[in-house]
């Protein structure tokens, strides 16, 4: 007989975390990094393995649930939404995260991607962006930028692309993050904080494909130079960033300017604050060349998660007198006869 505690439950590891699937991302994928940084966090989050669910649409993010040894779901393009939807209604205890890209995310599912962020569905949302079409070699995306040069753009893409932070706030979702492929730490604690959220955390990771776009985020990085283009952001600490954390944000009537330290009152630099909207849509809205990529949690704010007003609306009805009867209520209200 087993002398082992049963009450003692056993410490997961990452190993526990890895499927005997092989991964099958091209050599020196970003997809690499932010699996084994996701694996490294799910022991820490004190979920037990089978209460996690992975839901994926159609593209190279989209193999993660494979290799991740939990519950998971391969679905339709741009339909993980809707399948996490169903599937949090039905079990609210279980830890759902939504693994998608830019295309499966803001192309062909934009409309389930901004009904769930409105909704507050209370599950993680982890969009890689690398800008382009990998797994159907090359096409331009919803966030290549203007002029990109594809293989279905050959003069140059016309198109204004997205930037994801700004549709998720405009979206009003209650969590916006971002973080890089290979920032491992800053990736770590920035999905941390997402599952930590109740309610729909909303989270963009800057992915290089290094097939058909490598180097779109290398200003970020770039060891050489990627200090000087990060504006990390933490709550309460003001908007300094530069290789010398010589250069800050400050207000210039409405607009943000980028400022040298030493030329201004160090009062006129921005603080970080997670609770503002206003100051969320600024930073969401800066982009290279003229401003740092902001990377951490842009805003945050409490809502009451979609599935537990519609619980509540369940436990109500079932709390009313009188047994359920389906031929009743089939035949209540306005009712016709056919002869």
């Amino acid at each position: 007989m087993s002398t082992a505690d049963p009450k003692k439950a056993t410490k997961l590891t990452k190993k526990d975390f890895e499927s005997d699937q092989e991964v099958r991302w091209c050599p020196g994928c970003g997809d690499y990094a932010i699996l084994a940084q996701v694996q490294k966090v799910l022991p820490e989050l004190g979920v037990p393995r089978e209460n996690f669910v992975f839901v994926s649409g159609i593209g190279c993010s989209s193999r993660f649930p494979y290799y991740v040894n939990t519950f998971g779901f391969h679905t339709l393009h741009g339909r993980a939404p809707a399948i996490a939807t169903g599937l949090k209604l039905a079990r609210p205890e279980l830890s759902v995260w939504i693994v998608t890209g830019d295309g499966d995310a803001l192309s062909i599912g934009g409309n389930h991607l901004i009904h769930l962020l409105r909704r507050n569905l209370d599950v993680n949302l982890l969009l890689f962006n690398n800008r382009i079409y990998g797994l159907t070699k090359g096409q331009y995306s919803p966030t290549s930028e203007a002029g990109k040069v594809t293989k279905s753009t050959p003069d140059g893409s016309v198109d204004n692309p997205f930037k994801p932070l700004v549709l998720a706030l405009g979206a009003e979702a209650t969590f916006v993050a971002r973080s890089i492929d290979v920032e491992a730490k800053h990736l770590q604690e920035t999905v941390r904080q997402a599952h930590a959220h109740r309610g729909t955390s909303f989270v963009e990771i800057l992915q290089n494909c290094n097939i058909f776009n490598d180097g779109a985020f290398s200003n970020v990085t770039d060891r050489e130079i990627k200090a000087d283009h990060q504006l990390v952001l933490e709550h309460g600490e003001p908007m300094i960033f530069g290789k010398d954390r010589d250069r800050g944000i400050r207000m210039n009537g409405m607009r943000p300017e980028v400022v040298t330290i030493a030329d201004v009152d160090p009062s006129e630099v921005l603080v970080h604050d997670q609770h503002n909207p206003v100051l969320a849509h600024l930073l969401a809205h800066m982009t290279p060349p003229a401003f740092p990529t902001p990377i951490g949690v842009l805003y945050r704010v409490d809502r009451t998660p979609y599935e537990a007003g519609v619980r509540a609306q369940i436990e109500a009805a079932r709390a009313r007198p009188g047994a359920a009867d389906l031929a009743n209520l089939l035949n209540s209200g306005d009712v016709w006869s056919v002869p």
